[in-house]
């Protein structure tokens, strides 16, 4: 529905706005105006005004600002039209008859509303009876009991071919199609009849900023489970890569002084909640995007972003870092937290309890050191050209910051790093070096200069070619529905190859916003990406262009992707991911000791990895 100016005009004349501020913040008068705490940033003198007259509000420690419209949508998530007739209601304004249009699609949403929390809690019966009992196990082993289970109102979706929920629903006259629509329910698809979305699968009901559930995750309970996790598809309720798991309470919790905290899954964000930790939010099976970043920055000006400590994890946070540049506003911005080798939240607080939590919370890195390292780490500067490239890249980052103030600021702090670390001929230690490993910085041993900028050219684990993963990334690009249908399995893994793996974001990015994908698509978007050149060379590398057709039938491309999905996930059934990791162990241990006998043994490595590939065909 839209509204006139006029309207909108005297709703906002008739709302008394420090009364609607007043219910969330405490304020005093000043002359004409009033006066308190900002809600949106911590603050320990008052910086925060309303105006009646002016009919505004104020914050001059972050600025924030706006009328009440923007009150309810900031304090409370509420799409802008249930603001306005919220405002409306109370002001007594009468709103204009909705079309016979917004009356369908009203009728409409709510009747998804309905029929999906329907669905929640015949999975909360299910997971309270006997067909619930392995789920009720599994829980006990994560250390959860049934009181957390109704706090989070999980479930348990049953097996059997008999499609146990769908019969539910139809005992309760509800329409096949409506299931369908509201992601419940598979359509049939040749000789299979409509069928359970989940089965034998953990549920966790996902709401939206509401608090209405909207859709669900569902945990795999059987070791061959594919994928592990699966989420509810795209409904006319639901788009994940709008919203975030457990924000509906997060957002209450983090307007009473909680950190708001991105874990990476479900699991992560219950654990975090039990152990006090209440404001604890989470993607839905997707790299972070910036419709989530606007929703995080709604309830706290900088949210905690966790990451595992690995090589995965950093690229994570580098990715989460440069999604977040161009939209920083003053006092707005994002810190980050690095576990321990193996752990997530969800294992670290199981182990060890929340004390470790609550410490590296305490010491979240800013945006600009997670920038900084993302440039810098792993990488040596000894040459006046890498620190001009260095430099450049750094600027390179700076000028996507859309505010001016904050890039000027940006570029300051970037030059001085810069600046001091090359004054003392080298840059900050490794992420893995901070706590009291050992000196960053090793002798380089017998082996020459030469020879060492020779292994970095031409040996080192970047420099080995990895065909599987740019077949992935062509197939994927190709044939866009195993994209959809395996978002979560390829969210929560890294690729080797940089530029590839920003090709694997992009295309996850692109999986959370549209339904449907084809292949024309997916190559316009990583043009407008700067990443054309990558894709046109996926399509003439002849080695893929052979694998694609050998598996152009429908068996063929399940096959292949059964394949690559196995190696993205671990398995090694040529070895050549032992033999992989043999090399890069050889090769950081050369870079610390430099000695003959190293040098030895990552060529040694280099011959039988080269053998490898020829004769498995490029490990395919």
């Amino acid at each position: 529905m839209r509204f006139g100016d006029d309207l909108l005009d005297e709703i906002l004349r008739r709302t008394d706005l420090v009364q609607l501020v007043g219910r969330r913040v405490r304020l005093q008068r000043r002359g004409r105006v009033f006066w308190g705490l900002c809600p949106f940033h911590k603050e320990k003198s008052p910086s925060f005004k309303v105006d009646n007259e002016r009919r505004n509000y104020h914050c001059f420690g972050c600025g924030a600002g706006g009328s009440a419209f923007q009150w309810l949508i900031e304090t409370e998530g509420l799409p802008f039209p249930e603001a306005v007739e919220r405002l409306a209601g109370e002001a007594g304004v009468a709103l204009p008859a909705p079309s016979e249009a917004d009356r369908a699609s009203a009728s409409r949403r709510k009747s998804l509303y309905e029929i999906i929390t329907l669905a929640a809690g015949f999975y909360r019966e299910q997971l309270d009876g006997s067909a619930g009992a392995v789920a009720r196990r599994y829980l006990e082993s994560r250390g959860l009991n049934v009181e957390v289970a109704d706090r989070f109102g999980l479930g348990y979706a049953p097996g059997g071919r008999n499609s146990p929920l769908l019969a539910w629903m139809r005992s309760k006259n509800i329409e096949l199609a409506t299931l369908i629509e509201a992601g419940l329910v598979r359509p049939s698809e040749e000789d299979r009849p409509p069928r359970d979305f989940f089965f034998d699968r953990l549920m966790f009901p996902i709401a939206d900023i509401r608090g209405r559930i909207v859709a669900f995750g569902g945990r795999g309970l059987t070791p061959d489970a594919k994928p592990k996790y699966i989420n509810t598809g795209e409904t006319p309720v639901f788009s994940k890569g709008h919203l975030l798991y457990n924000m509906h309470l997060a957002r209450e919790a983090v307007h009473k002084g909680a950190p708001l905290i991105v874990g990476e899954g479900y699991m992560d964000v219950i654990a975090l909640a039990e152990a006090g930790f209440p404001g604890a939010v989470a993607p839905l099976g997707t790299a972070l995007t910036e419709d989530q970043l606007a929703l995080l920055w709604r309830s706290s000006p900088e949210p905690v972003l966790c990451f595992d400590g690995d090589e995965a994890g950093l690229r994570a946070a580098k990715r989460a870092s440069h999604l977040a540049l161009p939209h920083l506003t003053p006092g707005q911005s994002l810190r980050f937290v690095f576990l321990p080798g193996g752990e997530d939240p969800d294992s670290l607080i199981r182990s060890q309890g929340a004390e470790p939590m609550r410490n590296l919370l305490a010491r979240a890195e800013p945006l600009a050191d997670v920038l900084c390292a993302g440039e810098t780490e792993g990488r040596e500067f000894t040459t006046p050209e890498r620190r001009a490239g260095l430099e450049a890249e750094l600027d390179r980052l700076v000028q996507t910051i859309r505010d001016p103030k904050i890039a000027d600021y940006y570029r300051r702090d970037f030059n001085e790093r810069v600046f001091n670390a090359f004054k003392r001929r080298k840059f900050r230690p490794n992420r893995g070096k901070r706590q009291g490993d050992g000196p960053a910085d090793q002798p380089a041993g017998t082996v020459s200069a030469d020879v060492r900028r020779s292994l970095l050219a031409s040996s080192g684990p970047s420099a080995m070619p990895n065909i599987n993963e740019r077949l992935l990334v062509a197939f994927l690009i190709r044939e866009p529905d195993f994209l959809e249908q395996n978002v979560e399995t390829l969210a929560r893994r890294e690729l080797n190859d940089p530029q590839l793996d920003r090709v694997k974001s992009e295309l996850l990015n692109l999986a959370a916003r549209h339904a449907r994908l084809d292949t024309a698509t997916i190559e316009n978007h990583l043009v407008c990406q700067g990443l054309g050149t990558v894709a046109e060379s996926l399509k003439g590398d002849l080695v893929v262009i052979a694998s694609l057709k050998e598996h152009a039938d429908a068996t063929g491309r399940e096959a292949l992707w059964e394949r690559l999905r196995a190696q993205l996930e671990g398995a090694d059934p040529t070895g050549l991911g032992q033999l992989q990791e043999r090399h890069r162990r050889a090769f950081a241990e050369y870079l610390e000791r430099g000695t003959d006998e190293d040098w030895n043994t990552v060529q040694r490595l280099n011959n039988e990895i080269r053998a490898h590939l020829e004769r498995t065909g490029n490990g395919i």
